[in-house]
């Protein structure tokens, strides 16, 4: 069992990620001794959305090609409606979010990103939450949802929006630290 300190956590993000819901989790985990990295699709910083335009732009440390599952002991998937809607589309991005699942590691997805969980197909028969527009998608994904900040089934975390951030990276720390997690393959 991994001590947060001593994990690796990956967040994996494009253009139109909410602002805070990468952020947060990416300084929080650094500032409880997490070594954090951030992937894009081709490793090129990527830009923010904050409210209702574009915010700023977030380094990224390496591409989507050049992740190694095994590098990690946890992923975190930020929302936003842009962001989540771009990668799944990406096959390259379901593969590595599935390699993660399979491997039993620390799944943390928040607002829109559970959209990558469906895509996935990692969700039937958990318990999940998601920002509401998306609630009809996780359950036809066989996830029983609920309206709560922050769940955790088998180390995968979901929360629903920027409000429950504290939420999710709290138990994103706690999941790690409960080491891998066993779950049938999707």
């Amino acid at each position: 069992m991994p001590r947060i300190t001593e994990s690796k956590i990956l967040i994996l993000a494009t253009h139109g990620f909410e602002q805070s819901e990468l952020e947060v989790p990416r300084d929080k985990l650094r500032d409880a001794g997490a070594t954090v990295h951030v992937a894009s699709l081709d490793g090129k910083a990527i830009k923010g959305w904050d409210g209702d335009d574009w915010g700023r732009e977030a380094d990224v440390d390496l591409s989507l090609e050049d992740v190694s599952v095994g590098d990690y002991d946890a992923l975190v998937l930020p929302g936003g409606q842009i962001n989540p809607d771009l990668l799944r589309v990406e096959k390259k991005a379901i593969d590595v979010i599935t390699a993660f699942h399979d491997q039993g590691k620390t799944l943390a997805a928040i607002c829109h990103a559970p959209w990558l969980l469906v895509e996935a197909g990692v969700l039937k028969g958990r318990d999940a939450t998601s920002y509401p527009s998306i609630k009809t998608d996780v359950i036809n994904a066989g996830a029983h949802w609920s309206d709560v900040e922050v769940i955790a089934d088998k180390g995968i975390v979901t929360s629903r929006n920027p409000g429950d951030l504290d939420a999710f990276v709290g138990k994103i720390v706690e999941e790690i630290e409960e080491g891998t997690h066993t779950r049938a393959a999707a």
